[in-house]
């Protein structure tokens, strides 16, 4: 698999698998813990999210500036790697539930997430400069879309086990203490604190008391308080999990540091082999290319993080969580895109080989456009599987402390399956395309260009939140079909123009 590639490629996405192992540990449960932990709404959690997915993925601009500036590359990915662990350590000291002083201990929360968003910025688009540093070379040019499939690939093993580790540690706390997992209970002893459950609410929290407690429970608000301080306590141990994520990829890092390449000593080549420097004009088409790219994939970013929001949301209120007579949590689903794409990944390469065997492997914007077809695809599916369910608007199942319909699992497991096909055809192939046009003095800057659109489209996450509470579900998945498909015609109107940009 790996043998017509470059022999960093496997080091470099070990060192970047601890550090997704980190973060997705960190995504499956974030929602959630908001509003375990401070009884936020749908909206205020949803707000919060896109705030801190935005920060990210701008950061990554940021840090792709500091290393183009500093040509100190290397330095600071390892800088990256050591201020998201302390970032991690932030999230995973447990404080008291129910919080006594709200506002603070949500800002400290806040400031912990900005400190993780900072460093992956100093992380993340250098690696992926590092990486496309190696397919410069000639001997490996070719094969450049490959090695970031194999690359996004491998980094998502990490990804396939972090909701799993979060489950773990927070459903053993759980039992520790002799509670057992529900869904809606955290949302139920909120309401039982605050005095605003509804009677139909106030009487299913009851009655769901009484089966989660291994313990009478006599005094329900004293239940409500030990609860939800025993349920977010296990989700701070879980944060603890993505520290020694980290503390993986650190060392990895640190063994392998002097054997990758270093994107500074980057420089454009003729077919020759003689040093050449671009002239403005190309350089100016370069970039306008890359930002147009951009431009279009801020819409796909929108619709696919709602993996971590709205599809989140969706998995806890309005799906059956039992799948074959076993009970599943609503944060198991967030393993199902990382296993798809772990799994997929040679599928997909196959298709492409195949085709470029033929003669007809599509040019990389084009796979681009047909990824943004195939997750309009994705969410036609969620739109048609809640319309045909009839599920009850969102407020109506607050009051009601549950919703009275359930979907089938299969609805957002069939869906994540398709999301990741496309996901596989867009993220990183367009990771391949920037390194691919970058001008060499800007590859950085050029591919925290790429995150930071998808800052953008995170940033527009919380919309999904607002028409998720406001609007019937069906509708809220339509509007993503819309978006999708929009940034697919836009890339097809393009495509001749990237295509003679790339070459």
């Amino acid at each position: 698999m790996f043998e017509k590639h470059p022999k960093g490629l496997v080091s470099a996405a070990l060192a970047n698998l601890g550090e997704r192992f980190g973060f997705y540990t960190m995504m499956a449960i974030l929602v959630l813990f908001l509003q375990a932990k401070f009884g936020l709404s749908g909206n205020d959690a949803g707000l919060i999210y896109s705030v801190f997915y935005f920060s990210i993925y701008i950061l990554a601009f940021v840090g792709g500036l500091i290393a183009d500036k500093t040509r100190n590359y290397k330095g600071t990915i390892l800088a990256g790697l050591i201020i998201m662990a302390l970032g991690y350590l932030m999230l995973a000291i447990p404080t008291p539930t129910p919080v006594v002083d709200k506002t603070l201990f949500l800002t400290i929360t806040c400031f912990g997430l900005l400190v993780i968003a900072f460093g992956n910025g100093l992380f993340k688009g250098n690696l992926q400069a590092l990486v496309g540093q190696m397919y410069d070379n000639k001997q490996y040019s070719s094969m450049r879309d490959s090695g970031f499939s194999l690359f996004y690939m491998f980094i998502n093993v990490g990804a396939i086990f972090a909701p799993l580790a979060a489950i773990g540690i927070r459903s053993w706390w759980l039992s520790v203490h002799g509670y057992t997992y529900n869904a809606d209970l955290p949302a139920l002893c909120h309401g039982q604190l605050a005095g605003t459950l509804s009677p139909e609410a106030s009487t299913l929290f009851t009655n769901l008391a009484g089966k989660v407690s291994v313990s009478p429970t006599s005094d329900l608000s004293a239940f409500a308080a030990d609860y939800l301080n025993v349920f977010t306590t296990g989700f701070h141990y879980a944060f603890g999990i993505a520290v020694l994520g980290m503390l993986l990829s650190l060392v990895i890092y640190l063994k392998n540091k002097n054997t990758f390449p270093d994107p500074k000593n980057k420089v454009a080549a003729n077919a020759e082999g003689a040093v050449t420097e671009m002239d403005v004009k190309e350089i100016k088409q370069r970039i306008y290319a890359l930002f147009a790219v951009f431009g279009v994939v801020i819409f796909f970013w929108f619709s696919f993080h709602q993996n971590g929001l709205t599809l989140t949301y969706f998995a806890k209120e309005y799906t059956d969580l039992n799948l074959f007579g076993t009970a599943i949590t609503a944060e198991l689903f967030q393993s199902l895109n990382p296993f798809f794409v772990v799994f997929l990944t040679p599928v997909i390469m196959g298709i492409f080989a195949w085709q470029r065997a033929r003669g007809k492997e599509p040019s990389t914007p084009k796979k681009i456009a047909i990824g943004m077809g195939i997750a309009a695809f994705a969410f036609v599916i969620m739109a048609v599987g809640s319309y045909l369910a009839k599920l009850p608007l969102h407020h109506e199942i607050l009051v009601l402390g549950s919703s009275p319909v359930k979907v089938t699992p299969f609805l957002l497991i069939f869906t994540y399956l398709v999301l990741t096909v496309a996901e596989l055809y867009i993220s990183p192939l367009g990771i391949s395309f920037v390194s691919k046009v970058a001008p060499p003095k800007y590859q950085g800057i050029m591919q925290g260009g790429w995150l930071g659109a998808t800052a953008v489209g995170n940033q527009l996450l919380f919309i999904g939140a607002v028409l998720y509470d406001s609007i019937p579900i069906w509708l809220t998945w339509t509007v993503f079909v819309v978006a999708c498909s929009i940034s697919m015609i836009t890339m097809l109107f393009m495509l001749k123009w990237l295509e003679k940009v790339a070459k």
